[in-house]
């Protein structure tokens, strides 16, 4: 490959990434509530169709990007950013990675794939959820319950994610081969195992955020635990005085005062 093609397809691929990371961010906001906590949303379906589009790492970066900044626009995810770059990029890569297999079958080969890569996502988020639960001091059980919840909200997520994305990639895939992107969607990948100089910095960035995001999780729960027992120790200290009062009161005969509520 002449140096021209090699910068116009590494150009076609920057393109693939940053259009796939807008249509996951924007996919995210498509959404149905639930409740608080669990919604339905598209963005999922984006983080797959990256992925059997334009292969493991550009997939990836395509999914994890788009769902980190996501979250970091949005105060209630914020600080999930990081690990959801990790989870998402996960999905995508899975997704890319198996689509470039050796099975014939276009649709078989597609939604294996699909399959494969939500179920990945779907095992990192529930397991991240279950241990912020054990973090944060709550039981087993607890931390059980929350997972099952959040785990239907994430089948039907899965769900409708392969259902969209299967049929969407094999139609879009026929198109882009007669563009400039035929080069990527065609790339087929360098055999070098699992165990690339990528898979193993995502890895370790990986364990570095689950790290710190349980080291930022036990440090809230021992200042919430700080606090209620400062605050147990408060109302014991006026309990102890209350009492001392009307002990007195009792002794020498005397009514308490009655406070008057001052009106506004």
């Amino acid at each position: 490959m002449s140096e021209t093609a090699k910068k116009r397809q590494n150009l076609y691929r920057i393109v693939a990434v940053g259009l796939m990371a807008a249509l996951v961010y924007i996919g995210n906001f498509m959404e149905i509530r639930l409740n608080n906590d669990a919604r339905v949303h598209l963005g999922n379906s984006m983080c797959l169709l990256a992925g059997l589009l334009f292969g493991g790492i550009n997939g990836g970066l395509s999914s994890g990007i788009g769902g980190a900044l996501y979250d970091l626009f949005n105060p209630a995810y914020v600080l999930s950013a990081p690990y959801t770059f990790f989870s998402k990029f996960s999905m995508g890569w899975v997704a890319g990675k198996i689509n470039r297999t050796g099975i014939k079958s276009e649709f078989k080969r597609t939604l294996i794939a699909a399959i494969c890569g939500q179920v990945t996502y779907i095992v990192l988020y529930l397991g991240k959820s279950f241990i912020e639960q054990l973090i944060l001091g709550n039981p087993v059980e607890t931390a059980t319950t929350v997972m099952v919840e959040k785990a239907v909200t994430s089948c039907i997520n899965g769900v409708l994610a392969v259902i969209i994305a299967v049929p969407l990639s094999i139609a879009i895939r026929k198109a882009l081969r007669a563009s400039g992107f035929k080069a990527l969607i065609d790339e087929k990948p360098e055999s070098k195992g699992y165990f690339t100089p990528v898979t193993i910095a995502l890895t370790a960035f990986a364990v570095i955020v689950t790290a710190g995001f349980g080291i930022r999780l036990s440090a809230e729960k021992k200042i919430q635990k700080a606090e209620a027992e400062k605050e147990a120790a408060y109302q014991q200290q006026i309990d102890d005085l209350t009492y001392q009062l009307e002990y007195l009161y009792e002794q020498m005969g005397i009514e308490p005062p009655v406070v008057e509520e001052v009106s506004e």
